[in-house]
């Protein structure tokens, strides 16, 4: 059986990141973002300032805004919150928002249209390079994370993301946080596929798990995991 590796989870709750030039719109000329509380990944801070963001067929007042300043504003929200604006959203990595919807933003002293930027994160870890190099992970590579507890199941898809800006941590959203059950805090383990956590080093489609729907799926996969 492969080795696992168990790191921290982080919750991440809706929040905007916000160029410099939408700043000064939504908040007023030379507004600099205060800090209300920082954040676990150094440098990143949770902003006293918030806005509504509106979508075709509803609004979501309140939205935290994350500092620093980036060169591209960005919404990052939950599949359930593009239900209420009435959005399809898709699942992309922070910063890669081409082609994705867009909607607008209400601050006091102004409104800004995005015409791109709603996104839900894809579900990531963010990873120093110590811890990589210990781990074998590489940057981009995507992974499998299990969860335990009473409502354990298997995240697949994580995104491996390294910096040594970053601290070791997997970041969820609050619809797959809620999902499992889990807390911030939490130790979950990273395997690096799913037939990671299978004893049989033996198995035929081991070195294929993505097989067609002709052959069927081992009994392990069947039976001893959801997979999510």
């Amino acid at each position: 059986m492969a080795p696992t590796h168990q790191i921290p989870v982080a919750l991440s709750n809706r929040h905007c990141h916000l160029s410099r030039a939408d700043i000064q719109t939504l908040f007023g000329p030379g507004h600099e973002l205060r800090v209300q509380k920082p954040l676990s990944q150094p440098g990143q801070f949770a902003a006293e300032e918030t806005v509504e963001v509106v979508g075709p067929k509803g609004s979501i007042p309140g939205v935290r805004v994350l500092g620093p300043a980036r060169s591209e504003s960005q919404v990052e929200l939950s599949i359930t919150d593009g239900f209420v604006l009435g959005a399809p959203l898709p699942v992309r990595v922070s910063g890669d928002v081409k082609g994705t919807p867009g909607g607008h933003l209400i601050g006091p002293r102004g409104a800004v249209r995005l015409d791109q930027g709603l996104i839900v994160a894809a579900r990531h870890i963010h990873l120093e390079p110590a811890h990589a190099a210990a781990t074998g992970l590489t940057d981009q590579q995507r992974v499998a994370v299990r969860v335990l507890g009473k409502r354990g199941l298997i995240f697949e898809g994580v995104v491996v993301r390294i910096s040594d800006k970053f601290k070791t941590e997997m970041h969820l959203d609050t619809d797959e946080g809620n999902a499992a059950a889990v807390r911030p805090g939490d130790l979950v383990e990273v395997i690096a596929d799913v037939c990671g956590l299978c004893p049989n080093d033996s198995c035929a489609i081991r070195e294929d798990p993505t097989q067609p729907p002709s052959r069927p799926y081992c009994d392990f996969a069947q039976t001893g995991y959801r997979i999510v």
